[in-house]
């Protein structure tokens, strides 16, 4: 006895949803893994819940972005636009500022300063003395404060 044709239509109620959903998630990642196993395919399969939740599958034998570049070879069409070339360009711009400000820290520290010539060594020692002038400077005035507070 087979079962019976359903209506392919949006399920109202969200339980039942949530439950076909599980189910037909496992069923579709099985599915994928079986044509792997059996006809030695390349397989990656995302799926994105209406939650937002992500589960995804690849074959053991390949990755997501071999995949995704045999698509673009064989497909022709550009997974990548210009938007998403710049922000990755401006990823690496952030990544590069960001160590160079770790390692201007670590300077400020006293930490690696045998890589700075004397200038820069000369800069740092100026910028040292003119916070301990302003640290100096704050202790003293809080000094004054506390005083004040305490007559």
């Amino acid at each position: 006895m087979g079962r019976g044709k359903i209506e392919i239509k949006r399920i109202e109620n969200l339980s039942n949803r949530q439950v076909t959903y599980s189910k037909r998630r496992n069923g579709i990642i099985k599915k994928a893994k079986e044509i792997t196993v059996l006809c030695d395919a390349k397989v990656s399969l995302v799926i994105f819940g209406s939650s937002g939740k992500m589960h995804e599958y690849c074959s053991p034998s390949t990755t997501v972005a071999d995949i995704l570049d045999r698509y673009h070879t064989h497909s022709g069409k550009r997974l990548w636009d210009a938007k998403h070339e710049n922000l990755s360009n401006e990823i690496d711009r952030v990544k590069k500022e960001n160590d160079s400000l770790q390692l201007h820290l670590r300077h400020l520290k006293g930490e690696d300063i045998n890589s700075l010539h004397f200038p820069e060594l000369m800069h740092l020692e100026e910028g040292l003395e003119n916070g301990l002038v302003n640290i100096r400077h704050r202790q003293a005035n809080g000094d004054i404060q506390d005083a004040q507070k305490k007559l």
